[in-house]
């Protein structure tokens, strides 16, 4: 390369920026505008909150919306948390464990075994619903939030330990050997040394996690049949009348559903971004 050539690849550099730039501004709309609507739709009283006046701030500033739906929700939102938590944080310890066993330790059979678990993550939630309610019936778990969080666990398994084992890759085998000559067994060598080395892999998983099973509509409607046991994303549902809706209420409710992952995403989006570069997901 000469360097009469070094200034074009420069310039070429800041237009294809700036044409990303100019592509980024066009889509701001298109993410921001839903937002925009359910934001001053929340504030709105159920009269000005209306399909013909959406993207009209609100005339008179309320907060009787939001209030009318979190005492709807106030307790499906508990629910979510209580199922959420537990099951995000077994998946991911389990998948992190699968991913360590088979990253590092090769037996027979051993990629066979993870190719079959992977399966597992494109098999249609709908294609076992009914061995899914027939089994959470059998181990009397049926319409409970333990029996909700065991499905989100097992169907959370393949991609957490994907996401383990590719990051496990990384890891230099010389620490399990070390540990080995030292006479530190599978979970020692697990739980003292490579578990305090994988707090990247814990926070791509559990945000993923989190994000998928919070957001779950199918599972939580199929799996609890009682409202008042349901997760906020399936009683969300209950807040649209069968005669008429109330427009305020229901995207009050909206914005209190998707709280928690915002939030999630506003304080660890960075550490999200440092785990996907420092290869948790290939």
């Amino acid at each position: 390369m000469t360097t009469s050539t070094i200034p074009s690849i420069v310039g070429s550099s800041k237009r294809s920026k700036r044409v990303q730039f100019f592509l980024l501004c066009l889509f701001i709309p298109l993410f921001t505008i839903p937002f925009y609507v359910v934001l001053s739709a929340s504030f709105k009283t159920s009269q000005g909150a209306d399909v013909t006046t959406m993207w009209k701030l609100p005339a008179e500033w309320t907060t009787s919306g939001i209030s009318k739906a979190w005492e709807a929700l106030s307790g499906n939102f508990k629910n979510s948390l209580f199922m959420v938590i537990p099951a995000v944080a077994i998946s991911s310890l389990i998948g992190s464990l699968n991913g360590f066993i088979l990253s590092k330790y090769k037996f027979k059979f051993s990629n066979t075994i993870f190719t079959l678990m992977l399966v597992g993550m494109f098999i249609p939630y709908q294609t076992i619903l009914i061995p899914m309610v027939r089994f959470l019936q059998l181990v009397h778990l049926y319409g409970t939030l333990p029996g909700l969080a065991l499905v989100h666990i097992i169907y959370g398994i393949p991609i957490t330990t994907l996401m383990f084992r590719n990051f496990y890759v990384s890891v230099p085998k010389a620490l399990v050997e070390a540990a080995s000559i030292d006479g530190a067994g599978l979970l020692k060598t697990f739980f003292r040394i490579i578990l305090p080395l994988s707090i990247p892999g814990f926070v791509v998983a559990g945000i993923y996690q989190f994000t998928n099973i919070w957001n779950d509509f199918l599972f939580g409607i199929v799996t609890i049949p009682n409202p008042v046991n349901q997760p906020v994303t399936a009683a969300l549902n209950n807040l649209s009348g069968t005669q008429t809706v109330d427009w305020n209420v229901l995207m009050a409710g909206s914005l209190i559903a998707a709280l928690p992952t915002a939030i999630m995403y506003l304080l660890l989006g960075r550490y999200y971004i440092q785990g996907l570069t420092s290869g948790s997901v290939k």
